[in-house]
């Protein structure tokens, strides 16, 4: 399943926040993030980040082709959903904070010990 990216956030930060690991395949050289959900390697979450797109999926087991990538991933189902959901939780998060940085707030002047009691 996949998810726009805003163009205001980093696609980093999003999985970081996410619980997300950065991978880096080095027979492939490519980059992905992974979640585990368990102690093992599998299953894990598997996300990869292409054209302003989150595309996630989630790995059972590692592919046991002969001499192939491929691999058995679920691209939908209800932990796939819900995952999304939570992702695009913490992406409206992230944009609310963005916005709340937006305008810098009045900051009120500190008074002292004694200007606190005395009024000054």
């Amino acid at each position: 399943m996949n998810i726009k990216i805003p163009e205001n956030l980093n696609p980093d930060m999003i999985m970081r926040r996410s619980g997300y690991g950065l991978f880096r395949d080095r027979r492939y050289g490519t980059e992905s993030y992974t979640k585990r959900l368990g102690n093992g390697v599998y299953p894990h979450f598997h996300v990869y980040i292409e054209d302003g797109m989150i595309k996630l999926h989630l790995d059972q087991k590692q592919a046991s082709y002969g001499g192939s990538s491929a691999h058995g991933g679920e691209y939908d189902g209800e932990v796939v959903e819900k995952e999304i959901e939570r992702i695009k939780g913490v992406i409206t998060s992230l944009q609310n904070n963005e916005e709340d940085r937006g305008e810098p707030k009045e900051i009120e002047e500190k008074k002292g010990f004694f200007a606190g009691l005395f009024g000054k």
